[in-house]
C-alpha cells in the first residue's frame, strides 16, 4: 500500500507544480486548497501554495531547474504523508487526477492553443486568434505596410 500512496503522490505532485503555472491554475488552486485543508479552504494551504507558485514561477523565468524539483519534492513528500493518514483524501487526489486527465477542469479557452517562441526578437504587434475581423495595423511612419 506504501508504493501506491508514494506512486499517487508523485504523480499528484507533479501534475500541481505544472498547474501552477499554467493558465488553469486559478481554475483548480481553490480545489486543491480543500483538499490539503481537509475539506474546508484555509489560509494555511493556500499561502503555501501561492508561495510555492511564486517560485516555481520564478523556477521558470530563470530556467532553474532545482528550485523546481525541491517544489515538487516538497508537495510529493506533503500529499504523501497525508495520503497516509486520510483515506478519503487520497480517494478524492485520485478523483482529481482522473478528471484532470480527462480534461474536466475548466480553462480559459485555450483548448488546442499551443505557443512557442525560441530566441525570437518580435519588434512590431503579435496578435494570435481564432477569428479576426475588419483589423487594420498602422506602421509608425503613417504608411501600410507592404504585403509580405
Amino acid at each position: 500500500m506504501e508504493s501506491e500512496i508514494l506512486a499517487l503522490a508523485g504523480t499528484a505532485a507533479s501534475t500541481l507544480v505544472g498547474l501552477m503555472v499554467s493558465d488553469s491554475w486559478p481554475h483548480i488552486r481553490d480545489r486543491i486548497g480543500r483538499l490539503l485543508g481537509g475539506g474546508r479552504a484555509g489560509r494555511a494551504p493556500a499561502g503555501e501554495l501561492e508561495r510555492s507558485r511564486r517560485v516555481l514561477v520564478a523556477a521558470h523565468r530563470d530556467d532553474d531547474e532545482e528550485a523546481a524539483a525541491l517544489v515538487e519534492a516538497e508537495w510529493r513528500s506533503r500529499l504523501a504523508g497525508l495520503l497516509g493518514t486520510d483515506p478519503a483524501a487520497g480517494r478524492e487526489l485520485g478523483r482529481l487526477l482522473d478528471e484532470l486527465g480527462r480534461g474536466d477542469t475548466p480553462s480559459p479557452s485555450l483548448e488546442g492553443v499551443h505557443n512557442v517562441v525560441n530566441g525570437e526578437v518580435r519588434n512590431g504587434p503579435v496578435i494570435q486568434s481564432g477569428l479576426i475581423t475588419g483589423l487594420t495595423i498602422h506602421s509608425g511612419s503613417g504608411e501600410p505596410e507592404p504585403d509580405a
